[in-house]
């Protein structure tokens, strides 16, 4: 019986302990949060709350370094990829939404230095 409490007891501190798996931050993942900021990335005006909610998703889904420097490269690509997007828009949309992130967003930025 003493087994069995130790064996329990063992399990629980596994699960109390282990961290909780995460799956990496994909572009598709990207994409998808930030797809209601195109129209405004390209025209000004108010920046829509869907793109807001977006920006927080994807900023709370980019915990680890990794998923930050995939975040930084996905956004380089998507802003490549679409047409008339207005830079300094796309700079200064973390802010307009509330959210700090540790890079600029930008073309220019060095992915790999991003912490």
């Amino acid at each position: 019986m003493a087994g069995l409490k130790l064996v329990s007891a063992l399990v629980l501190c596994v699960l109390v302990v282990s961290p909780i798996a995460t799956t990496a931050l994909t572009c598709g993942d990207v994409s998808s949060k930030m797809a209601s900021c195109v129209q405004y990335l390209q025209n000004g005006g108010a920046v829509p709350a869907p793109c807001c909610n977006g920006v927080r998703a994807l900023n709370g889904m980019a915990r680890t370094t990794p998923d930050r420097q995939t975040a930084c490269r996905c956004l380089q690509n998507a802003a490549r990829s679409i047409p008339n997007l207005k830079a300094p828009l796309a700079e200064s949309l973390p802010g307009k939404c509330g959210v700090s992130i540790p890079y600029k967003i930008s073309t220019s930025t060095n992915c790999n230095s991003v912490k």
